[in-house]
């Protein structure tokens, strides 16, 4: 291998290791941010066996964490004419990677504060309503105030993660400084 060629290897080697590790910033795990790496510079897509070679992990380990990226949608699974294995792509978009999981999150985030909140309103109205102690009334409406005060934050973010699934973000927040001066 020409010492360019090597050379090559090697900043794509440093760039996946730092796109691993800043992945767990956003709670995945490095060996997922390395197999995503791997795909991210892959020049075509790759199969289970080519990417569990490239990252040296097992291949339980690799299946899982493609799994884990194809349920993120930062990899997509694709068919290769006259082959039987599943062949995997990455989605090379930062910026869409990033609005996909953020608005993934805000949604999940929302959901089950709003389950939890569903069961629990009821129960402490009733109990500020019915109850003859005092203290009890006015914690039960504290705990009532917070939770109905939360409804501002979960309905902004509803609304951010919508304006960042149709674009609309982008108006206010351009993707390049040029979009910015257009």
């Amino acid at each position: 291998m020409s010492n360019e060629m090597e050379s090559i290897e090697q900043s794509r080697d440093m760039m996946i290791s730092a796109i691993a590790q800043s992945m767990v910033i956003y709670g995945v795990t490095q060996s997922v941010g390395r197999i995503y790496g791997v795909l991210y510079f892959a020049t075509e897509p790759l199969t289970l066996d080519e990417i569990k070679d490239q990252v040296a992990m097992s291949k339980a380990s690799v299946s899982n964490g493609l799994r884990e990226l194809l349920e993120t949608e930062m990899v997509t699974k694709v068919w290769k004419k006259g082959e039987r294995k599943d062949h995997y792509i990455a989605e090379k978009d930062f910026l869409r990677n990033f609005i996909t999981f953020f608005i993934k999150n805000i949604r999940q985030e929302r959901n089950l504060i709003m389950k939890a909140t569903e069961q629990v309103e009821p129960r402490l109205e009733e109990i500020a309503s019915q109850t003859s102690d005092q203290q009890i009334k006015e914690k039960a409406q504290q705990d009532l105030a917070l939770i109905r005060d939360s409804y501002n934050y979960f309905d902004w973010t509803m609304r951010l993660a919508n304006a960042m699934e149709s674009g609309e973000v982008f108006k206010y927040l351009p993707k390049t400084t040029e979009d910015k001066e257009k």
